[in-house]
């Protein structure tokens, strides 16, 4: 058998970036792109007050003198004659400051008699000025090659004039499920028959991975069946087959593998649940053969699937987070494979604190809805309350605040 992060290098380094596309610059949305984006012009364009106030030369109101209101400058207007000294205007938040102006003073800052204008004694010259540039200057790298574009990120493309942006293009998965025992949503199980739940599952988590889910539908346990179903994936980036994979009389999924001219990197990997699953090259494509059983089927694709899909568009940051954690119960893995088990996992002040979700049946997928994270429990080992443990974090919300 070969461990998981042996098995995780081995397929990323044949994951290779997809190729970019041109889309508009809010479909770019969480999606990575190649190129480096530059300023072509310095934002602010122009020193501009930050407030509703009044513009004037600071070295002629020292001493609280009396300024004459002469003017009046909206956003988006501009003014190209100066201000003389002993004057001020009245400008809007955003309005480039005219010359002969280098201080604004807050409306709510000042005392208006007619046309002039009281200001106090201290007045900070250069108070409430964006300076031209200040955020971001002409030529710099604004947005780094490799970089995420998240809204912030969309926004700045958009300040910059930017209508469309390259981006790799999202990784298409194709999902199929194999056995004669399966049924699609939407029918009414009968005896030896269950619910094709599995494809689902896969489908949410690629969606999740920004990735776009095929649906192969489900393969029968034939050799032939099943040669025919994974010939219809090879359109697609990936194609991940769950079922079918272990070594009983009717797992044809490596079988049907070879026989297509493929070739299968590995086999098994140590750890529970998820220990019969299969990495293998077909027709150029990477094949993930993953367990049938629910709960290493979607285990399986969070340590190795979601991360080749995130490679392959590009991302730089692969993994979920993990963090130290209190177990909160005793707990004990009597095996010789590390066991991810299904967590419960809280904050509680500077420190973590975790919990199982009771029976850990990798058939019992309602484990992973009652749970947020992945407790890893080495070989053999025995833990009490209190003892630290590593936690795989699964939910992206997981420390946002609930409400009533």
């Amino acid at each position: 058998m070969i461990s998981i992060e042996a098995a995780q290098r081995t397929i990323l380094a044949y994951i290779a970036p997809l190729e970019t596309e041109k889309v508009s610059v809010f479909q770019g949305l969480n999606r990575v792109t190649p190129e480096d984006h530059i300023a072509p012009w310095d934002i602010p364009p122009a020193d501009n007050s930050a407030m509703d106030g009044y513009a004037f030369c600071s070295q002629s109101a020292q001493g609280g003198k009396r300024l004459r209101v002469t003017g009046f400058l909206p956003a988006g207007e501009a003014r190209s004659a100066p201000v003389p000294p002993g004057e001020a205007i009245k400008i809007m938040t955003g309005a480039p400051l005219p010359p002969g102006c280098d201080t604004v003073v807050p409306i709510e800052d000042v005392k208006l008699d007619g046309d002039w204008l009281e200001i106090g004694p201290e007045v900070a010259s250069g108070a409430h000025i964006r300076q031209r540039g200040e955020d971001i200057q002409c030529g710099k790298v604004v947005i780094a090659a490799g970089s995420l574009l998240r809204p912030q990120e969309t926004g700045m493309l958009s300040a910059m004039g930017t209508t469309s942006v390259a981006v790799h293009r999202k990784a298409r998965i194709a999902i199929l499920s194999t056995g004669d025992e399966l049924l699609e949503p939407g029918s009414t199980p009968a005896p030896g028959k269950i619910i094709n739940s599995n494809s689902y599952t896969l489908a949410a988590q690629v969606l999740e991975a920004g990735g776009d889910p095929v649906l192969l539908g489900i393969a029968q346990d034939t050799l032939e069946g099943t040669c025919e179903k994974i010939k219809a994936g090879m359109n697609a980036d990936f194609l991940v087959i769950t079922g079918g994979v272990s070594v009983g009389d009717r797992d044809y999924v490596k079988l049907a593998i070879e026989k297509l001219g493929g070739s299968v990197t590995f086999w098994k990997v140590d750890m529970k649940p998820g220990k019969p699953l299969a990495f293998a090259v077909l027709e150029g494509k990477p094949v993930f053969a993953l367990p049938g059983n629910p709960v290493a089927a979607m285990v399986s694709f969070e340590l190795f699937v979601r991360p080749s899909i995130l490679k392959a568009m590009g991302h730089r940051r692969l993994f979920r987070p993990t963090v130290k954690a209190l177990m909160q119960e005793p707990v004990a893995n009597e095996g010789a494979r590390p066991h991810l088990m299904r967590g419960i996992v809280s904050r509680h002040g500077d420190s973590y604190h975790v919990s199982t979700t009771g029976n850990q049946s990798s058939g019992r997928l309602s484990s992973l809805i009652q749970g947020n994270g992945l407790i890893r429990l080495a070989p053999h080992a025995s833990l009490v309350p209190g003892d630290a443990v590593e936690v795989m974090l699964l939910d992206r919300g997981f420390e946002m605040e609930e409400i009533d």
